[in-house]
């Protein structure tokens, strides 16, 4: 059997042996629940030490690539928690100082199509979890930080209602970045709750009845009430 991987060219490093890994990883040579090579192959492979190999698995570790199931030792390949994707992805925004704008015209590309494809593709459990959201939004409406997170709970479920993971993963950091201008606007502008309240039900009648056009539509209301809501308060400082 060959080997997976082929030794280092320079002075080997953790890191550069993490990568390789997971170029492999995100490849596809290696797919969830396969079994990594044991520390001393890994080591012959690169042509590094155990205590490098052992760093760069640590590291691995840490962002969910790999991991052991209880009661056995062989490391396996895992498929890290969309929830620890997206928070690393949002730090990586945040650090390139992102502005409304460029947030706002992301999601004006992407809500509308996740609406769209959610009217056709929602289940039951789907629908349960848009009008659950809805309703939490109804209900907390008057405390602004449980508000938030009733509309970030919106977003999610939509975007899990279209069947697309693509959209699903790629929505989800721009939540956390959402998060803090809503709490500004919901505040500050009289009329967002009701307008939310509105779009919000529009919205989940259109992906109930699997309207798609009708869906899109209203999402699309939605996601530029923000940018309204976002310059009214921005002029109103």
């Amino acid at each position: 059997m060959s080997d997976l991987f082929q030794p280092l060219d320079d002075d080997p490093a953790y890191r550069q042996v993490a990568n390789a890994i997971e170029f492999k990883i995100v490849g596809r040579t290696l797919r969830t629940g396969d079994a990594l090579p044991s520390e001393s192959d890994l080591a012959r492979q690169f042509g590094v030490n155990r205590s490098t190999v052992r760093e760069a698995i640590r590291e691995l570790e840490i962002q969910g690539l790999l991991g052991r199931t209880r009661g056995e030792k062989r490391l396996r390949v895992t498929r890290p928690q969309s929830k620890r994707i997206s928070s690393g992805v949002s730090r990586a925004l945040a650090l390139h100082d992102v502005t409304f704008l460029e947030l706002w015209e992301a999601m004006m590309a992407l809500e509308p199509a996740a609406a769209e494809h959610a009217a056709t593709r929602r289940t039951g459990v789907h629908l349960t979890l848009l009008n659950a959201a809805r309703e939490q939004f109804i209900q907390d409406s008057a405390n602004t930080p449980v508000a938030v997170q009733a509309v970030v709970n919106f977003f999610k479920a939509v975007a899990e209602a279209s069947g697309n993971q693509v959209i699903a993963l790629s929505q989800a950091p721009l939540n956390a970045l959402l998060a803090p201008a809503l709490l500004e606007l919901i505040d500050q502008v009289p009329q967002a709750r009701a307008r939310i309240q509105l779009a919000q039900q529009r919205i989940v009648n259109a992906i109930k009845l699997k309207k798609t056009q009708l869906a899109r539509t209203w999402m699309e209301k939605h996601i530029r009430d923000f940018k309204r809501g976002h310059e009214l308060v921005f002029q109103g400082n």
